[in-house]
């Protein structure tokens, strides 16, 4: 039988320790990796408890002829410690050599924490270069991440995606825009597409069920493409509509942020408060915080955004204060990595509180929950411009109108204020009255109750 947990029917178990009878019987414990919780059960004298191991470690391996059991007496014969020279040199792992014996919990974990290192080493993909390339050439090849994903691509087609990511970069393009064209080409080719005919491109696009948004990117990709071939087309129309996001309560978002681990909870407190981009805020050096005034500069923005600087609360900097201070960024993750950890808290989450609003919530709906708040309290569109780092004002008008449905709906109730001094316009400016009139020497005010 298989370990299944009983409150959320998942099977990523892992096994946590033993539970003692009164009689001195130990009964395995387990503990899911989705919910949290620990179980344990007595199975049968005949059952064997499979234990949800991949068979298959790595590509080129074969899974293990015999299952493997949490039962003791079941487990594989354990095999030789894996040392970081193997992983980091991108060798293929024997399934036997899984480290199981001794502590199996935290050494399952050290084992899976070294395979997914050893994933992201670029020379994997090191065959697939021509070795009469320039190093400048082999060198994008690899931080790019195209040589282990162009396996499966023709050799010619292969050769002419490197020289348009090579052309890319000499054009001055991001890494994340080459990566990501490049990845739309391949998806083309995947999709029996001909990039050196456009017709062939067009009869694809049409075929496919794809969403707008994916048909412009892709449209984008292959006009860039194209120009680098010097020739042109008539690409077809498309039309993306942007659609309204998703803006949870400051309360949804302060009980995500308290139930995650110490560190997503710092990186969504600083969303939070910011509006940054998640790519911004990876991209922070601890240079980049002063944590004697409370300010946070930003000089690494994206998508050609303006540089700005944010006064944050004591509460974030205590926070960003007390983790290590071990490499130049502060979080020193990469956003698949983050995405990972995230997600999977927000699940846990989400199903403790039974909140499936939770779900909705990413790194980029605390942006638009930032600047909906802001043009809330401020009523300047510019302002909320100049935090967002937009260079486009069109781009910002989008949160005046989610603030107005948001905050004025069959809202008709105000509460008025009469003010004489300057002294007491400003305390009620402050705190979001707006002006009315002026009568007999008194100013009026009101706000939306």
């Amino acid at each position: 039988m298989t370990v299944q947990c009983p409150f959320c029917d998942s099977t990523r178990i892992f096994k946590a320790g033993f539970r003692v009878t009164g009689t001195g019987e130990r009964i395995q414990r387990y503990l899911c990796r989705l919910c949290g919780k620990r179980f344990s059960f007595k199975p049968l004298s005949n059952e064997k408890v499979e234990f949800n191991v991949a068979g298959k470690v790595s590509e080129g391996s074969e899974p293990p002829e015999e299952p493997v059991y949490l039962n003791n007496v079941d487990l594989l014969p354990p095999g030789p410690r894996l040392d970081d020279s193997s992983f980091s040199r991108g060798e293929d792992v024997a399934p036997h050599d899984i480290p199981m014996e001794g502590k199996g919990l935290n050494s399952f974990l050290t084992y899976n924490r070294k395979r997914r290192r050893s994933e992201r080493v670029p020379p994997t993909g090191s065959e697939n270069m021509n070795p009469n390339q320039g190093d400048d050439e082999k060198a994008l090849l690899l931080s790019t991440g195209e040589g282990v994903g162009l396996r499966d691509i023709p050799e010619n087609t292969r050769g002419e995606l490197i020289g348009f990511a090579w052309w890319l970069k000499k054009q001055g393009r991001s890494e994340k825009t080459i990566e990501g064209y490049c990845e739309m080409l391949k998806m083309l080719v995947k999709m029996h597409a001909d990039l050196k005919d456009p017709e062939s491109v067009k009869e694809v696009l049409a075929a496919s069920q794809k969403s707008n948004r994916w048909k412009a990117l892709a449209i984008a990709s292959y006009s860039s493409f194209l120009k680098w071939k010097n020739m042109h087309w008539e690409p077809p129309k498309v039309v993306v509509t942007r659609k309204i996001p998703f803006i949870p309560t400051e309360e949804e978002i302060d009980a995500l942020i308290a139930g995650c681990g110490y560190k997503t909870s710092t990186l969504l407190r600083l969303l939070k408060e910011t509006g940054m981009r998640i790519g911004e805020a990876l991209r922070l050096r601890w240079i980049d915080v002063d944590f004697q005034r409370r300010i946070i500069i930003l000089n690494q923005p994206e998508k050609n955004g303006y540089a700005r600087m944010f006064q944050v609360s004591s509460e974030l900097i205590g926070m960003l204060s007390k983790l290590p201070k071990n490499a130049e960024r502060i979080f020193n993750s990469s956003l698949g990595s983050v995405s990972s950890c995230f997600y999977s808290q927000r699940k846990r989450l989400a199903m403790k509180l039974g909140n499936p609003r939770l779900l909705k919530i990413g790194f980029h709906t605390l942006r638009h929950w930032k600047a909906t708040m802001e043009y809330h309290k401020t009523k300047d569109i510019v302002h909320v411009k100049e935090l967002l780092g937009h260079k486009d004002l069109d781009k910002t008008m989008l949160y005046v109108q989610i603030e107005k449905n948001l905050f004025n709906q069959n809202n008709d109730e105000f509460t008025v204020r009469v003010a004489k001094t300057p002294e007491e316009v400003k305390s009620l400016l402050e705190v979001g009255f707006e002006y009315v009139c002026e009568k007999d020497g008194l100013m009026f005010f009101r706000k939306r109750k």
